[in-house]
């Protein structure tokens, strides 16, 4: 059966840098888009990077326009990973996050669907 499990976050300052892993498995992995969610207290959950199943991350929406620039989604096949670095965090980054499979037809996977325990990431000074 599936299993997601992130890793990787903590407590940092702003400008700091995380790097988040996500290891799958009971999935075909290679087969599947891949997506870092995020959910911060009192908001939705909502996509954060997106990145094809053959590695692309070079679409306009492969990325929240909220962490364009600072963000970079990563995946190696071999290991059935997905990774995301961060970079020049700030305190609006706080949340949970989650890796999932990507969106389909412009959906993430529903509140009832199979999720991980996330992993926190907290900035703060």
């Amino acid at each position: 059966q599936v299993q997601l499990v992130e890793s990787g976050g903590g407590l940092v300052q702003p400008g700091g840098s995380l790097r988040l892993s996500c290891a799958a498995s009971g999935i075909a992995f290679s087969l599947y888009d891949m997506g870092w969610y995020r959910q911060a207290p009192g908001k939705q959950r909502e996509l954060v990077a997106v990145i094809t199943r053959g590695g692309s991350t070079n679409y306009a929406d492969s990325y929240a326009d909220s962490v364009k620039g600072r963000f970079t989604i990563s995946r190696d096949n071999a290991k059935n990973t997905v990774d995301l670095q961060m970079n020049s965090l700030k305190p609006e980054d706080t949340a949970v996050y989650y890796c999932n499979q990507g969106p389909i037809a412009g959906r993430m996977p529903g509140q009832n669907d199979y999720w991980g325990q996330g992993t926190q990431v907290t900035v703060s000074s």
